[in-house]
């Protein structure tokens, strides 16, 4: 019988809140640069629990590897250990047991436990997990993705979400067989989210502002034409396939956008950004209709339903689904305490950040989607994830022994702290 003594610390150099691709990626790199690091939350809990069973990825192949340093623990990888083939594009299933087997693999000490809050003190930041047990880390990297990001139009405000709701809010969509559906949006969300429900035997509409922007897509009639493209879009491609030509290769380097004026990175974004949807997507709506060119003037109950009022006449429907994408505002994380949130510098909800992805809070760093603004698209994806891993290991390995690692508790009572133990091991 071998006794194994181990200590459960509460302190770590740093801590990562969220366990989804950024957050895998980057604790498999700081790990593997001897960085104390403590990862939490569920593995892949956002695209298991927000995402529509039936989804397939947007991104390509080659840009949907969770990285890790040694570039050993690739979906190549993945697919080889399960005889997973190629599938082209990816089913989100899939994609969800890839994250939980990089977790596995690269990170098998992470803690499943939720981080509830985020509070700040001198030198140092207190995190309380959901059962009250309470770590302290010399840095914090919010890696949250879109939690609680979603954006939902104003005139659809005050209406039961039995009856409107966000695609964000359902792993199923097959709850809507049978009934008639309005999807709200133009992009890959609602485009798909309408696909999913089409084929789960829902009566689907799709109302959008502006006509739904085909990505990939063929025009029927001109094969000379498609072949061409199809060339042209080979030589000129970048792995992440973010943006249009020439903007996806400027994408491909996010340190570069960060150091761009604001007004040109803003372009930037929004250029490679806009609401479009893979071509093949479109293969799968037979029998949807898609109003484009609308306005919604008013949304309103009427008899159990929905009545949508358009700027073309009015209609009525069992549900109305919001695929209306993500706007960012880190106070609605839910985590981040008033004093943090009242320091830390934002534009228009997204925290300006400087190298290293640090927010104007020292010690605090936002990665994923919250740091498009600053740093630009790549970041909005899941082959962004590496380049941030890279990026900021070589920031935080230069900065480690940079100011004093004390650990003084601001007024009040003392964090709880977990005691020493010891397991029986045999």
């Amino acid at each position: 019988m071998t006794i194994v003594n181990t200590i459960f610390r509460d302190d770590c150099e740093v801590a990562i809140v969220g366990a989804g691709p950024y957050g895998l990626s980057l604790g498999a790199h700081f790990k593997s640069a001897g960085i104390e690091t403590r990862i939490f939350g569920r593995p892949m809990s956002f695209w298991r629990e927000h995402m529509p069973k039936g989804m397939k990825l947007r991104s390509p192949w080659a840009a949907t590897h969770i990285v890790d340093p040694d570039n050993l623990l690739t979906l190549d990888a993945f697919s080889a250990a399960e005889n997973l083939g190629r599938p082209d594009p990816l089913p989100l299933e899939d994609f969800v047991r890839y994250g939980a087997w990089f977790q596995k693999t690269a990170l098998p000490d992470l803690d499943a436990r939720k981080v509830m809050h985020v509070q700040p003190a001198a030198n140092e930041f207190w995190l309380t997990l959901e059962d009250g047990a309470t770590v302290r880390a010399r840095r914090v990297v919010v890696a949250m993705g879109l939690a609680n990001q979603e954006f939902r139009p104003a005139v659809f405000d005050g209406l039961p979400a039995e009856l409107v709701s966000h695609a964000a809010d359902h792993a199923d969509l097959g709850k809507f067989a049978k009934q008639r559906v309005a999807v709200i949006g133009r992009g890959q969300s609602a485009t798909e989210s309408a696909a999913i429900l089409n084929e789960a035997g829902a009566q689907v509409e799709i109302i959008c502002r502006g006509s739904v922007h085909w990505l990939g897509a063929e025009t029927s009639g001109h094969a000379h034409r498609r072949d061409i493209y199809w060339r042209m879009h080979k030589v000129l491609a970048t792995k992440s396939g973010v943006g249009p030509f020439p903007l996806n290769w400027v994408n491909e380097q996010p340190d570069l956008i960060h150091r761009i004026p604001r007004k040109a990175r803003l372009w930037l974004n929004k250029r490679s950004l806009r609401a479009g949807a893979a071509g093949w997507v479109r293969d799968r709506l037979p029998g949807v209709a898609i109003d484009a060119g609308r306005t919604i003037r008013s949304a309103s109950l009427h008899d159990g339903r929905i009545m949508l009022e358009l700027d073309n006449g009015s209609c009525v429907f069992d549900h109305v689904l919001l695929a209306t994408g993500y706007r960012i505002d880190v106070a609605r994380f839910g985590i981040l305490a008033p004093a943090l949130l009242a320091a830390i510098t934002t534009d228009e909800g997204s925290p300006v950040l400087g190298p290293g992805y640090e927010s104007s809070v020292p010690g605090l760093h936002f990665v994923g989607s919250s740091a498009v603004r600053s740093y630009g698209p790549l970041l909005r994806f899941v082959w962004g994830a590496g380049y941030a891993a890279r990026s900021m290991t070589k920031f935080l390995y230069a900065n480690r022994h940079k100011g004093v690692y004390a650990w003084p508790s601001p007024a009040g009572e003392a964090p709880a702290r977990q005691p020493e133990t010891a397991s029986n091991v045999s």
